[in-house]
């Protein structure tokens, strides 16, 4: 047994027994209320769920197992001359609940590329696909193909027990995460570089060998992505694409149905494919100003016009976050340390002047500051990183880490079924006019 599967099935068993004895001391006691626009309203900040990995506080933003961004890129360590935290680390403290040593970082990072083998049928199937299709589509195909080496589909099919169902669930979790960077460069190699595909390097961690399989071994990119594959890791459990993967695999579905499902969802334009839109709605300001080097005036006077005509500013209001999203200002001062003269970058510090105070001021929103989306694609952008619709398989790619870390955690508790109690309108409207008799 390895070193990190050993240490979760230690700090796993432990926390069974303690959920246990607090199910059994507490498990009557109310710790919420819905009320009937939380019904309607998409279940909108309702506690109903177990998500160990991460959190999100409304004014601090996402923290890891209590840790915030800032004290993150402080703590992890870093090897192979990386100036940001690598993602290994977060994945182990996701895991583990611990930060690890240098030590560790080093052979996660080497287990990954060890288990980094991508079956011939993948990539055969990945090269029929016509480049038409949204990468994202791909990237589930691709993630749905890989399902056929699932050890815990292969073991449940013959046979074994419960408690042994977070044992083969990190082995899959870990095969699926070493391979999605060779799924995703595959992707872009074939549809935005006439399939000239570039084979992992054995001497680079997770991040840097995904940018070098994308073609862009610059070493300040390689940093980017090791800083962009830790900050959108993860963010709590009740985003979309986060429970998506939690209901799908409460039904015992393995890792690759899971997060398939959950990439499904990640595509959505209300969620990770923001971060496509925030790009294409600042080439429009461009066009629509006719100048790469906009004023902040100018700028207040498009993002107007566009409120004006019912459409939303891309990238800024989060269903939470009350302050600043942490992850943005994480990328706005990797950006004031390569990149700040970039005119990209630039239009994107300016709408960060003007936008909050603008949709402060018409009083309806209660979260008028920037997320993660709003500053990812100028960053990508600067590195030649151009084709705005393969940055949602980027986020994928990233998010699977947090994702997979908890369904581990989900399998640990043998996490029932997920299965709500829906009502109909007429119910409600019943409800209503009882309580009020």
């Amino acid at each position: 047994m390895d070193k990190l599967k050993q240490l979760f099935k230690d700090k796993s068993s432990a926390a069974v027994n303690e959920i246990k004895q607090l199910v059994k001391d507490h498990g009557t006691r109310v710790i919420d209320q819905v009320q009937i626009e939380q019904v309607y309203g998409g279940m909108r900040g309702i506690k109903s769920m177990i998500w160990e990995t991460s959190s999100l506080d409304a004014n601090a933003g996402i923290r890891f197992r209590g840790f915030s961004i800032t004290e993150l890129r402080e703590l992890l360590p870093r090897i192979n001359g990386a100036t940001e935290p690598l993602p290994e680390g977060l994945f182990w403290l996701m895991i583990a609940g611990e930060i690890p040593t240098e030590e560790d970082v080093r052979w996660l990072s080497q287990e990954w590329q060890r288990r980094s083998k991508l079956p011939e049928h993948v990539t055969h199937l990945l090269s029929q696909l016509d480049c038409s299709l949204h990468p994202m589509t791909q990237l589930s195909i691709g993630i749905l193909a890989m399902q056929s080496e699932s050890l815990f589909a292969q073991k449940y099919e013959s046979g074994m027990k419960k408690t042994d169902y977070w044992d083969i669930m990190y082995e899959d979790v870990m095969n699926c995460i070493s391979r999605l960077p060779l799924v995703a460069a595959y992707i872009y190699r074939k549809c935005f570089h006439n399939n000239q595909q570039i084979p992992a390097r054995t001497d680079l961690d997770w991040s840097a060998n995904f940018a070098h399989m994308l073609g862009i071994d610059n070493p300040e990119f390689m940093d980017l992505m090791r800083l962009y594959m830790t900050i959108h890791a993860d963010h709590e459990g009740g985003n979309a694409s986060a429970h998506t993967v939690h209901l799908v695999g409460s039904t015992l579905s393995d890792a690759y149905l899971s997060l398939s499902a959950g990439m499904n969802a990640l595509a959505g334009p209300l969620h990770g494919l923001a971060n496509q839109e925030v790009m294409d709605w600042i080439y429009d300001l461009i066009e629509d100003l006719g100048t790469r080097t906009p004023t902040k005036e100018q700028i207040s006077d498009y993002v107007t016009k566009t409120l004006a005509q019912g459409v939303v500013v891309p990238g800024y209001g989060h269903a939470v976050l009350r302050s600043p999203d942490p992850r943005f200002l994480a990328q706005k001062e990797f950006a004031e340390k390569h990149c700040p003269d970039d005119e990209l970058v630039q239009i994107v510090w300016k709408v960060f002047e003007v936008v909050p105070p603008i949709l402060d001021s018409l009083g309806k929103v209660k979260n008028p500051w920037p997320n993660v989306d709003a500053h990812s694609g100028a960053l990508l952008e600067h590195y030649g990183l151009n084709e705005h619709n393969f940055y949602t398989v980027m986020f994928g790619v990233s998010r699977a880490q947090g994702v997979l870390a908890q369904l581990c955690w989900d399998r640990s508790y043998n996490l029932p079924l997920e299965r709500p109690k829906s009502l109909t309108s007429e119910e409600i409207e019943n409800f209503i006019a009882n309580s009020t008799n």
